[in-house]
C-alpha cells in the first residue's frame, strides 16, 4: 500500500487559481443540530463554473505547451468537466470541443456553449462519450483533457483537501468526498492523509452507479453494464486506473446512497446556503447524513463538499417530491378503514398533531376505503411509532416510504372511476395551511353523506386545496348545501366540478356507461 505522497507536491504546486477561486467551509447550523455533530459544506457551488470541474481541468491545460494548445483540447464529460475546460480554453485562448451524453441537463450544454465550447452530442453516459471523444481526436490530433485519469487533474481536485486543512486547522473527524470517475476523491484523500492520517476520507457513490466501490471489492476497475442517471455528474461505469489505486489505498471507506437520501440533501443544502445543489453536488453530504445514522456518532466535525449546483428546472419537482422522504421528514402510509359514515373523520383525529402532508382515497369497495396517508416525521422512528398508533386503535396500515411503486406512480394516480355512486358530486375546497385544517372541515360535517373521494397533497403554499367527492341522495341535497354555507363561513369556499369534463371522463361514475 502506498501513501501517494508525490502528490502533496503537485497539488501544492497546481495552477487553479487563474480561474479557480477559494471557496468558504461554512457551517449549516441547522443540520449541525439535528445531526447532533458539526456539519461543514466546502462550497464549490460558488466556483463560476459552479462546479469544482475546473480546477483539475485548468491545471491540466496550464501545462500544455503552445503547440498542443494551438491543436485544440477535447473533452468528454456529463457537463461539470465541460464547462471547467471551456472556460480554461477561453481563458489560455485555444478552441475547446466537448462531447457530452445525451442525457446531460440542458443548463450544462448552455453553459458549455455560453463559454465558448463546441457541444457533441453521443452517447448516454459518460462513457459513450469517452469512445466519441477518443475517435474525434484520432481524426482531429486534439489534446484529450481528461476528468479525471491524470496526475494534473487529480492534482487539482485535491487543491480542495489544501483548502479544507487550511480552513479547519483544529477538530475535523471526517471529509465526505463524491465519487463519480474518482479524481476529486484521490486528490482530497492523497492531500488529507499524508498531512493528517487521523481524518478519515470517505467517499460516496450512488447505489446504481458505484463503479469504484465494485471496483475495490474486486481488486480492479470494473465496468458497469450500465449506471443510473439522476446524479449525471458522476455516471461513471468505469473509473480510472490512477484514480482507482488512489482511493483504494488512502479512502477509508465508501458509502452508497438512493435518489431519496440525494434528495433529501438538496433540501438540507438549500436551507442551509439558499442554493440548490444538483443531484452529485448534494451526493457527498446524502452519504454523511446515512454515514452518521449508520453509525450514530455524535459531537464529531464532518465536512462534505457540495460540488456543484448545474441543476436543471425541470428536475425540481421530482427533488421536492422525494426529498422528504429521503431526509425522513415524511412517511407514506397506506391504511384501510371502514367505508362508513365518520370514518375517515376519526382516521384524521387518528393522526393526531402530526402535519398531513398527504391524504387521498376513491371509493372502489361497499365495505372498506384504502387510503394513501402522508405525514411529517423526524425519523423513521417517527414513522413507525405513528404506524404503531395507527394500528393501536384499530386501523389496518402498512409502511409504504420504501415502495418505488407507491412514492413514483401510486401517489399520483389514486382515483378512477365509481360506477357505483350514482349521486356523486365533486368539490374543490380551499383552506388555510395550518395544522388541525383538514381535521376541522371533517369536524363540520354533520350531514350524514360518504365521503367517496378525497385528494390532499401539501404544496408550502399558504392555502391548501383538497378535492372531496360526496355521495349526495335526493333526501340529503338540502342539508349538504347546508353544510356548504357552514364552511364557507369558517373560511373553506369551495368550487362545485361536477360537471368537469375531465371528472366526468376520468373520475365519474359517468364514463362508465
Amino acid at each position: 500500500m502506498s501513501d501517494h505522497s508525490s502528490y502533496l507536491q503537485r497539488i501544492l504546486l497546481s495552477r487553479v487559481y487563474d480561474v479557480a477561486v477559494e471557496t468558504p467551509l461554512e457551517e449549516a447550523e441547522n443540520l449541525s443540530r439535528r445531526l447532533g455533530n458539526t456539519i461543514l459544506l466546502k462550497r464549490e457551488d460558488l466556483q463560476p463554473v459552479f462546479s469544482f470541474k475546473l480546477r483539475g481541468a485548468f491545471n491540466k491545460m496550464a501545462r500544455l505547451s503552445h503547440k498542443e494548445l494551438k491543436r485544440g483540447v477535447i473533452a468528454a464529460s456529463a457537463g461539470n468537466h465541460a464547462q471547467g475546460v471551456a472556460l480554461a480554453a477561453r481563458t489560455l485562448g485555444c478552441e475547446a470541443t466537448i462531447v457530452m451524453p445525451v442525457t446531460t441537463p440542458a443548463i450544462k450544454i448552455s453553459a458549455v456553449r455560453r463559454l465558448g465550447g463546441q457541444v457533441v452530442l453521443s452517447g448516454e453516459s459518460f462513457s459513450d462519450a469517452f469512445l466519441h471523444a477518443q475517435d474525434l481526436i484520432r481524426q482531429t490530433g486534439a489534446v484529450f483533457i481528461p476528468p479525471f485519469e491524470d496526475p494534473d487533474v487529480i492534482a487539482g481536485q485535491g487543491t480542495i483537501g489544501m483548502e479544507i486543512l487550511r480552513q479547519r486547522p483544529g477538530q475535523l473527524d471526517a471529509v465526505f468526498v463524491p465519487i463519480g470517475g474518482g479524481g476529486l476523491a484521490a486528490g482530497v484523500a492523497a492531500y488529507v492523509k499524508n498531512l493528517r492520517p487521523e481524518i478519515r476520507v470517505i467517499g460516496v457513490e450512488p447505489g446504481d452507479s458505484d463503479a469504484m466501490r465494485q471496483s475495490i471489492e474486486a481488486g480492479y476497475p470494473v465496468m458497469l453494464n450500465e449506471v443510473g442517471l439522476f446524479a449525471d455528474g458522476v455516471a461513471v461505469k468505469q473509473v480510472g486506473e490512477e484514480t482507482f489505486a488512489l482511493c483504494r489505498d488512502l479512502l477509508d471507506e465508501i458509502v452508497t446512497v438512493d435518489t431519496d437520501a440525494i434528495c433529501g440533501a438538496i433540501k438540507d443544502i438549500f436551507e442551509a446556503t439558499r442554493v440548490v445543489a444538483e443531484p452529485a453536488g448534494a451526493l457527498s453530504l446524502a452519504g454523511l447524513t446515512a454515514w452518521v445514522e449508520r453509525e450514530n456518532v455524535r459531537d464529531q466535525v464532518l465536512a462534505a463538499i457540495v460540488s456543484g449546483a448545474n441543476m436543471n428546472f425541470d428536475r425540481l419537482g421530482h427533488v421536492v417530491d422525494r426529498s422528504e422522504i429521503g431526509a425522513q421528514r415524511e412517511a407514506l402510509l397506506a391504511v384501510t378503514i371502514p367505508e362508513q359514515k365518520g370514518s375517515f373523520r376519526q382516521l384524521c383525529a387518528a393522526i393526531g398533531n402530526r402535519n398531513i402532508t398527504e391524504l387521498c382515497t376513491r371509493f372502489a369497495d361497499p365495505n372498506n376505503a384504502r387510503v394513501l396517508v402522508g405525514i411529517k416525521t423526524q425519523s423513521r422512528s417517527d414513522a413507525a411509532e405513528a404506524l404503531a398508533e395507527l394500528k393501536d386503535q384499530g386501523f389496518q396500515a402498512m409502511d409504504l416510504s420504501d415502495n418505488e411503486l407507491a412514492k413514483l406512480h401510486l401517489r399520483h394516480m389514486v382515483g378512477g372511476n365509481a360506477p357505483t355512486v350514482a349521486n356523486e358530486r365533486l368539490l374543490r375546497f380551499f383552506f388555510p395551511e395550518r395544522p388541525g385544517a383538514l381535521l376541522n372541515l371533517m369536524d363540520a360535517m354533520q350531514v350524514e353523506v360518504n365521503i367517496t373521494l378525497f385528494q390532499y397533497r401539501y404544496h408550502g403554499a399558504d392555502y391548501g386545496r383538497v378535492l372531496m367527492g360526496f355521495d349526495v341522495p335526493p333526501d340529503k341535497k338540502a342539508a349538504f348545501e347546508e353544510f356548504l354555507a357552514k364552511v364557507e363561513r369558517m373560511g373553506y369556499p369551495s368550487i362545485e366540478e361536477t360537471d368537469n369534463p375531465a371528472y366526468k371522463m376520468f373520475l365519474g361514475w359517468h364514463a362508465a356507461s
